[in-house]
């Protein structure tokens, strides 16, 4: 799968979050609107305790996250 960083761009803003499988790592990780960057082919996520930063390229899949009631211990 190859990404660009503008398709990667809309969909986070149009989303506002989005998971994401990148090669160096072996857990997804979860991009916000409000916490991450991405300029030059490079995501910047500001995180709690530091930044994690990974190129474009790095991306195997991408998908947007959701939550359901379940989730939450909620349903009926």
């Amino acid at each position: 799968m190859v990404v660009e960083t503008a398709e990667l761009q809309s969909e986070l803003k149009a989303k506002g979050e989005l998971m994401l499988a990148v090669s160096e790592f072996d857990e997804p990780l979860e991009m916000h609107l409000h916490d991450t960057e991405i300029e030059d082919g490079v995501i910047t996520i500001q995180l709690t305790d530091g930044v994690l930063t990974f190129n474009v390229d790095e991306v195997v899949a991408v998908w947007h996250h959701t939550h359901s009631l379940a989730d939450f211990g909620l349903e009926d």
